[in-house]
């Protein structure tokens, strides 16, 4: 009965030493209680998302797997965390009196970081799809995200004053995201629909408002050596918390009546036939029928490639069909049976009194 105990021994098996160096400023039990319980709330969210994504067709699913895959690797991070591993000793800048926070050197969790360097661009990606923001500018915003993370973990790990240089460069980038998000995303949300921007401006707030505070904690935790480990697992879990979880909620349910083709990710299932029917009565797929239309296309283009556009070759065609059928009508009343196989060809005898090009036909001698 003793196995079946709840108890965390992750600070016994894996304790506060690394390469022979002891972190007195390390977290605690509690610390790490702390991160186990934000860990199983990442799982739940993970996999409640993929059931979610289960009842909707395979080409719809993009934002499901964004946001299942953010609260995974999120997940995997908590549990490395609360296990009392991914972390480096780093001597502190600023020594306490403070017994919570006394000592030389500083647990610093480098795990959180690797978890914002996969998660935060899987974020961004989910707010800027929604948005429909060109793919270069996605790109953009990413390598600056990816920027923002790295300088704030080398910052986190550089024992000297340099490491709030590295700390502003990394608020500079994001508050450059904030204004790709603010602004220009906030137009493009707009352009499509009032039901896109609910969902766009709801999570892009609580983005917004959630990400402005982790400098704070970074600024009390690795940058000066405010709070305790075990305080800063709670502070950066409550971000996290709200950054992730209920983003993702938030995220999902708005999605839900939105199709991704709005967005202008319109995914196709491949063998699967085209939704016009009679665009394709031969049943082919998608891109047979894509391919075919594409090769009219381009052979449509080749006959108007001599400067005349599609209207004025159209009307041309027209008039010359209008001429080739009177005259054909014209003939057919006036060029006997036997004679009218050659006439319609454009070489119709001129003899025996039929009429070529309007000519009186003498009808006595026929």
């Amino acid at each position: 009965m003793n196995d079946l105990v709840s108890r965390n021994d992750a600070s016994a098996l894996n304790p506060n030493i690394l390469n022979g160096q002891v972190a007195q400023i390390a977290q605690t039990v509690r610390g790490s209680d702390f991160y186990f319980a934000i860990c199983a709330v990442m799982g739940t969210v993970a996999f409640g998302t993929l059931a979610a994504a289960s009842r909707k067709p395979r080409t719809d699913r993009i934002f499901f797997y964004i946001t299942a895959a953010l609260n995974f690797t999120a997940c995997i991070a908590y549990f490395t965390m609360g296990s009392n591993l991914g972390w480096a000793p780093i001597e502190v800048e600023f020594q306490r009196s403070d017994p919570r926070v006394s000592g030389l050197y500083r647990q610093v969790m480098y795990a959180r970081y690797v978890d914002w360097v996969v998660t935060t661009p899987l974020l961004l990606m989910d707010l800027l799809l929604t948005c429909a923001m060109p793919w270069p500018t996605i790109i953009w915003i990413i390598f600056i995200d990816e920027v923002m993370i790295i300088t704030g973990l080398i910052g986190a790990l550089v024992s000297s004053r340099y490491k709030f240089g590295f700390f502003a460069f990394g608020c500079v980038a994001m508050f450059y995201i904030f204004w790709e998000l603010a602004i220009t995303g906030r137009k493009h949300a707009k352009a499509l629909g009032a039901d896109v921007n609910k969902v766009y401006t709801g999570c892009g707030v609580l983005t917004l408002f959630i990400w402005l505070l982790y400098p704070i904690a970074w600024g009390v935790s690795e940058g000066g050596n405010v709070i305790a480990p075990d305080s800063e697992a709670v502070f950066y879990g409550v971000l996290d918390f709200c950054a992730k979880p209920i983003f993702s909620i938030l995220l999902i349910v708005g999605h839900w009546g939105i199709s991704p083709s709005r967005l202008g990710l319109s995914i196709q299932e491949f063998g699967h036939t085209t939704p016009d029917a009679s665009n394709n009565k031969e049943g082919r797929s998608w891109h047979e029928a894509t391919g075919a239309q594409g090769n009219f296309d381009a052979e449509k283009q080749g006959h108007n490639d001599s400067g005349s556009s599609t209207a004025d070759a159209t009307g041309v065609n027209a008039a010359n069909n209008t001429r080739v059928n009177n005259r054909a009508s014209n003939a057919s009343t006036a060029v006997p049976a036997n004679a009218h196989s050659a006439h319609t060809t454009g070489f119709a005898p001129a003899h025996e009194g039929t009429t070529v090009e309007g000519h009186h036909t003498d009808v006595s001698r026929l």
